[in-house]
């Protein structure tokens, strides 16, 4: 298979982004993705990981290009991207790529902002150049594929952010192919990521090594690049190239295959829970059995939980509540529900009540559910009281492709993440303005929707 010019191949279809027009399909799916990571990115600014990133980015000043949302804070394009990185992973509500198991929107879409806000850009603009993000993001890590990434010890989120991030920012910088080629170079000299995130205990490294990293990776790339900075002419297939570096056996074609016609922005799940991915099947098996069966805590014996391998090994009694699936299910059965407090309550995971319950759920990594069709399925299995066993498999939880969340859904989340932070008024506008983000003649008129004034971040920590 050949890789001739890979890069140069690559760097033409990246250069020519910023002018492309997207079929209305990707151009939607793009708006509910970029609606999406804009809801995590302002509720995450209110948790520890978001706390945290401020706290650093006061350390640092830099100039006034980009805002830190949700703020009134404004900095480097750079350290902007990785605030809002850093926000968008702080909550497990951003979206997530199935097969390749990456993040792309809470990266990319900080990346692209604190760009198209610096630049002036077009909502048509910042549009296009999400899309292209979130190619890079999961074309790099199918060409090293995926598997190989994890199996040795790598991230596969942390890998894929800073590709898909520098690809973003670089359309929003409007770089030519030479331009593009030396931004691949720089993304590929900082891409880096490793599986220990999952012994993180307050989810702030892990929002980090998600995201932020990312996100400043790639701002920091094409904003070099935009400086004239020069680099490596040939990083995809070049002596000592990435993907051999990165890859035991790299698929290089995968970075150019079906580009232009295929696009990744429309293939990422929403999810529907603010929790880990693998979680969101066994969620939606557990609400239909409680719809059909109406389940209560009295009612239930045992419920076994039934995940792809590669997942269960992601959530199997985790530290942090939204990442550990017998708690979410203890919890969903407990309660009935799960909301954005609930996945976030870490003083429920030592509550002996939870815990009695807890110890009810088993979670089985399962090899048969290893389906490359349906890589975050989950089957859940009540056993009754009465003696009875209900069960219910979910192959594609609601949000995926297969199973894709309507407009008006996308809107209810976003506002339910956004009104807690911003105010009611302020949501609606900023969801009335993405859902019209080709009509946008500049984004920097979104952007006093997206944050707040001193007075106002105050008023909202009193009425805490």
């Amino acid at each position: 298979m050949t890789t001739t010019d890979l890069t140069g191949r690559l760097a033409q279809y990246m250069a020519e982004a910023r002018n492309r027009s997207l079929p209305p399909e990707v151009a939607l799916a793009g708006q509910h993705r970029i609606l999406d990571s804009l809801g995590a990115v302002i509720s995450g600014s209110r948790l520890k990981p978001g706390e945290m990133a401020i706290k650093y980015l006061l350390l640092q000043g830099g100039t006034p290009e980009s805002s830190i949302l949700a703020t009134d804070l404004k900095t480097s394009a750079v350290n902007a991207a990785l605030a809002n990185g850093m926000f968008g992973h702080a909550d497990e509500t951003d979206d997530f790529e199935p097969v390749t198991k990456s993040h792309p929107g809470c990266s990319v879409v900080p990346a692209a902002l604190a760009m198209a806000e610096r630049a002036g850009s077009s909502g048509e603009e910042l549009l296009r150049a999400v899309a292209l993000g979130y190619d890079l993001c999961c074309r790099f890590l199918l060409a090293l594929e995926p598997d190989l990434v994890r199996g040795g010890h790598r991230s596969a989120e942390g890998t894929s952010s800073t590709m898909g991030s520098a690809a973003a920012a670089a359309a929003i910088a409007g770089l030519d192919e030479a331009g593009m080629r030396y931004t691949l170079s720089y993304a590929a000299q900082q891409v880096s990521g490793i599986w220990s995130w999952v012994r993180d205990t307050e989810h702030i490294e892990k929002a980090f090594d998600f995201a932020g990293m990312g996100a400043r990776n790639g701002v920091t790339a094409a904003t070099m690049v935009e400086a004239g900075l020069t680099g490596v002419w040939d990083v995809l297939e070049g002596e000592h190239n990435v993907l051999q570096a990165l890859s035991a056996d790299p698929r290089p074609e995968e970075m150019v295959n079906g580009l232009g016609s295929r696009f990744f922005v429309t293939e990422t799940a929403i999810k529907p829970y603010s929790v880990g991915y693998p979680i969101q099947a066994p969620l939606d098996a557990f609400f239909a059995l409680q719809r059909q069966h109406g389940l209560r805590v009295e009612d239930v014996e045992r419920i076994t939980v039934r995940l792809p391998r590669d997942g269960a090994g992601v959530v199997n009694d985790r530290s942090m509540p939204d990442v550990n699936c017998q708690h979410m299910i203890a919890v969903a059965l407990m309660d009935g529900a799960v909301t954005f407090a609930s996945t976030h309550d870490y003083g429920r995971m030592s509550d002996p009540a939870t815990l009695a319950v807890k110890e009810r759920v088993t979670l089985i990594a399962d090899p048969d559910l290893m389906n490359p069709a349906a890589p975050r399925s989950g089957k859940v299995t009540a056993t009754l009281q009465d003696g009875r066993t209900v069960e219910h498999f979910t192959p594609h939880a609601y949000g995926t492709k297969e199973n894709p969340m309507s407009t008006a859904d996308v809107n209810a989340k976003a506002l339910s993440l956004l009104e807690p932070a911003l105010g009611r008024e302020r949501a609606e506008a900023v969801i009335e303005r993405v859902n019209d983000l080709e009509g946008l003649n500049n984004v920097r008129e979104l952007i006093p929707y997206l944050t707040l004034s001193a007075e106002e971040m105050a008023g909202l920590e009193a009425g805490h």
